[in-house]
């Protein structure tokens, strides 16, 4: 037996894998594209795992796609692969539209030709879980109840419009042809290996870097947290035993504004690594002009999820920024790897084009 991970060198990806791993010794085949998000350092730990095999390939590659279904007897599919950084598809939204609509379309295709040649109990038994996002139902005020699983979509970016589609693609496929499929729409992730463009390692590293920590706007942009390793015992719940078609929320039950996510870092760093001047890391904070569209606040009501499979997170907030942060500092090495080429240019373009 076999799972298919795509988007499996990627920042949630590289944790699922290894967290699968950790616990079975069924073969994981990982295909990822290796764009900018994409690091095969992630997955150094399992050099030389027969457990573990690498393909560098295109979701929207149906031929290859097909062809690692049929080899190796997949009995799920668990589909990370996306473009997800909001800023980049602002500045470049066709690279969204090609991965998360075009990519899940073919992949879906690929994944139904497999599954009608299946038979029996193979058939029955597959499923393919595909990963989404609260950002596809749009921005909260502060008095509105958290997104549950029946709130309409209404996506703000090209990023979450691009999501929005292939969500409605997955249900479609269900709907039509049967597929057995499930879908898990997620609250911001953080922990190891996220990719340091994103708020929590940007302003750790710039923190460490004596660079400005940016804060878009106000900085009262509300986010509920998630630590991404909560994150995986979800999605892995939901493979043993969601509902066929249902969709699951996926929320940390930690609604934070960004501003205080950044100051409660410098707190940490305060205490773990302090500036060589003794004063806080919190000097270094400097606002920056909004992004456009920036959706005000996204909450995620998870309790289906607990309901119905029994989930609850493990980390707190308070415990699992802690850990992120002690992990930044005891694995320079890899972000140090990472800032570099094409990350570095991405950045001076971004905040270029916003003046303090």
């Amino acid at each position: 037996m076999s799972i298919l991970v795509t988007g499996g060198a990627g920042f949630i990806g590289s944790n699922f894998v290894l967290d699968w791993l950790s616990q079975t010794d069924e073969l994981v085949v990982n295909l990822d594209k290796l764009t900018y998000a994409g690091n095969l350092q992630n997955l150094a730990s399992l050099q030389g795992d027969s457990r573990h095999e690498f393909v560098k390939g295109d979701i929207a590659d149906y031929d290859l796609v097909l062809s690692l279904l049929e080899k190796h007897q997949i009995r799920a599919v668990v589909n990370f692969a996306a473009e997800s950084h909001v800023d980049r598809s602002i500045h470049g939204p066709e690279d969204f539209i090609q991965t998360n609509i075009v990519g899940s379309f073919r992949l879906l295709e690929a994944v139904r030709q497999y599954w009608n040649n299946l038979k029996q109990p193979a058939k029955q038994t597959f499923r393919l879980l595909h990963v989404s996002t609260d950002e596809v139902y749009g921005s909260l005020e502060k008095t509105d109840a958290p997104f549950a699983e029946t709130h309409q979509y209404q996506p703000n970016s090209p990023y979450s419009a691009s999501k929005a589609a292939s969500d409605h693609l997955v249900r479609a496929y269900h709907h039509t042809y049967g597929l057995p499929v499930l879908t898990t729409n997620c609250s911001n992730n953080y922990g190891p290996y996220h990719f340091p463009e994103k708020l929590i390692p940007l302003c750790i590293q710039n923190a460490l870097s004596g660079k400005p920590l940016p804060i878009y706007g106000d900085g009262q942009q509300i986010r509920d947290w998630l630590y991404v390793k909560d994150h995986c015992s979800a999605i892995r719940r939901v493979l043993e035993s969601g509902t066929l078609g249902e969709v699951y929320n996926v929320g940390g039950w930690n609604e934070k504004a960004n501003l205080d996510v950044v100051n409660t870092l410098c707190s940490i760093l305060d205490e773990l690594q302090p500036r060589a001047d003794g004063k806080s890391y919190a000097a270094q904070i400097t606002y920056v002009t909004d992004r456009p569209g920036h959706d005000r606040r996204y909450a995620i009501d998870a309790s289906k999820l607990g309901r119905e499979l029994g989930w609850k997170p493990a980390e707190t907030f308070e415990t699992g920024i802690r850990k992120t942060v002690q992990w930044y500092l005891d694995n320079q090495a890899w972000v140090v790897n990472v800032l570099s080429g094409d990350y570095q240019s991405w950045l001076d373009k971004n905040y270029a084009e916003r003046s303090a």
